[in-house]
């Protein structure tokens, strides 16, 4: 929470802050004395807000009713009861930010309004010049809330360390380029485009972009676009008002909004709607968006950074992706390379994984033999870095010995090991055993790599295949993976 003292902020502090939050945004102030709410709603119109003057509670329920606002400004002491009581009714919608203004002696009556839901408070006589910085203060904590709503309910928003290595270099150096033009830019910054299989890495790098880009200061929202159910999916990033369907009984802030002045990271883009599709690309050009059910307008400063695991080109030739967002999101383009073209650095990431498991679950960090290292870089890693991941997690929790020898994975064509194991198949150079081999397992191990590839999505994985997703589920049914 935020307790604001006397001293009034410098000029150019305020003029940036008005700019932000307070031009064409819905104020509600409620205060019965006519001077001082003539004076406080004339500077406010000063900035461009659009104010709702009213004297009383009843007028200020009527109001709250009929309009949605983005912040109340509220005296405590009213001819008809007390300001804050809106507070304790609820009657405010989660996106309105309330600021309360209380004579010396009612401080009290603010800490407890602030643990009702406001946001700050000022003291009697307000100064109107310091209004818009504590309105801004207000709306990035209602902002703030939003997103870690977002987050309690995401359990991948969080940060990590990136390894680059040799094999990157090139993509490393792109990387750069990007974050050198946006210091250049400093704002209006160009969406960016992530392209790349399952598992490559792709949030990971929109993370990097972001932490170390010109707005790292500002929030970070990921969106999981696949997650959104089609009927919220417009409601989730844009918002809604109140009334603007049948379970929405509040108005409420959506993803653009909660990312305003950072980063709005959706991944896997491709997965909304065509018609949806168009209302990000309006966002993205007029930075400015609209919510669900309402008629204003609300400035969206935001970078995007859409991902995809499959080629836009080929998705809008099929129909299933607009032309108009592919070339808006093409500007600043990167493809991440699969694990499999990475070489050897394949064993630098694999050990840098390793000592972040091995702290996580507390286990000896160990050494990985040399039999290890040959599986690691001959396996074709289907599934990419999150395979890896996950093999190194399975390996350091089941495999017992001296070194990580990774003996789930198949040994490499040509060894001892690999004799008589039909996963061999799928590695080049091939010989049949004379002795001969399982073809059901083969083809459950192709069934299994085409499921981690797609993510565990069998639709998707039956396409890859070129087989009926029921052929997939008999197999499975069948007691086969």
């Amino acid at each position: 929470m935020h307790f604001l003292v006397a001293a009034r902020p410098s000029l150019p502090d305020i003029g940036r802050v008005t700019d932000s939050a307070l031009q064409g945004a819905g104020v509600l102030l409620v205060e019965d004395e006519p001077l001082l709410r003539k004076q406080v709603a004339a500077a406010l119109e000063q900035h461009d807000a659009d104010v709702t003057a009213v004297g009383t509670l009843d007028e200020a329920r009527r109001m709250i009713q009929s309009l949605p606002f983005d912040f109340a400004l509220l005296d405590v002491n009213l001819p008809d009861g007390l300001g804050t009581d809106l507070l304790s009714e609820g009657v405010f919608s989660p996106n309105t930010a309330v600021v309360v203004c209380t004579a010396e002696g009612g401080v009290q009556g603010a800490v407890e309004a602030i643990k009702n839901g406001a946001q700050d408070y000022l003291l009697k006589p307000v100064d109107p010049a310091v209004l818009p910085l504590v309105l801004h203060r207000a709306k990035a904590s209602r902002q703030s809330a939003r997103l870690a709503e977002h987050e309690r309910h995401d359990p991948n928003a969080t940060g990590e360390r990136l390894f680059f290595g040799d094999a990157l270099g090139l993509f490393r150096q792109q990387l750069d380029k990007i974050i050198a033009a946006d210091e250049r830019l400093g704002s209006n910054l160009p969406p960016v485009l992530l392209e790349g299989e399952t598992g490559t890495g792709k949030t990971s790098i929109a993370r990097w972009l972001h932490h170390h880009g010109p707005r790292a200061a500002g929030p970070l929202v990921e969106v999981n676009c696949p997650a959104l159910p089609e009927t919220l999916a417009e409601s989730e990033l844009f918002g809604h008002e109140r009334g603007a369907f049948t379970d929405a009984k509040a108005a409420r802030m959506g993803l653009f909004e909660a990312a305003k002045g950072g980063t709005l990271f959706l991944d896997e883009l491709a997965s909304l709607p065509l018609g949806l599709q168009a209302k990000v690309l309006k966002a993205i050009e007029d930075k400015r968006i609209r919510r669900l059910g309402g008629n204003r307008e609300i400035d969206v400063d935001v970078r995007i950074i859409a991902a995809s695991n499959r080629d836009l080109g080929q998705a809008v030739a099929d129909g299933q992706f607009r032309d108009d967002l592919h070339h808006r999101l093409s500007l600043f383009r990167l493809v991440i390379p699969p694990l499999r073209e990475r070489g050897r650095d394949i064993l630098k990431l694999a050990n840098q994984l390793l000592a972040q498991l091995c702290r996580r679950h507390r286990i000896a960090a160990k050494p990985i033999s040399a039999e290890g290292q040959a599986r690691l870089l001959s396996h074709a890693w289907p599934g990419n870095v999150r395979e890896l991941s996950h093999e190194l997690e399975r390996t350091i929790v089941f495999e017992e010995g001296d070194e990580w020898a990774f003996a789930a994975l198949p040994a490499p064509v040509g060894t001892a090991a690999n004799e008589g194991d039909s996963s061999g198949a799928l590695n080049p150079g091939f010989d049949f055993p004379k002795e001969g081999f399982s073809l059901d397992a083969t083809i459950d191990e192709l069934i299994r790599r085409a499921i981690d590839q797609a993510g565990g999505n069998v639709s998707a994985a039956a396409r890859l295949l070129g087989v009926p997703r029921d052929y997939i589920r008999y197999r499975q049914k069948d007691g086969r993976k």
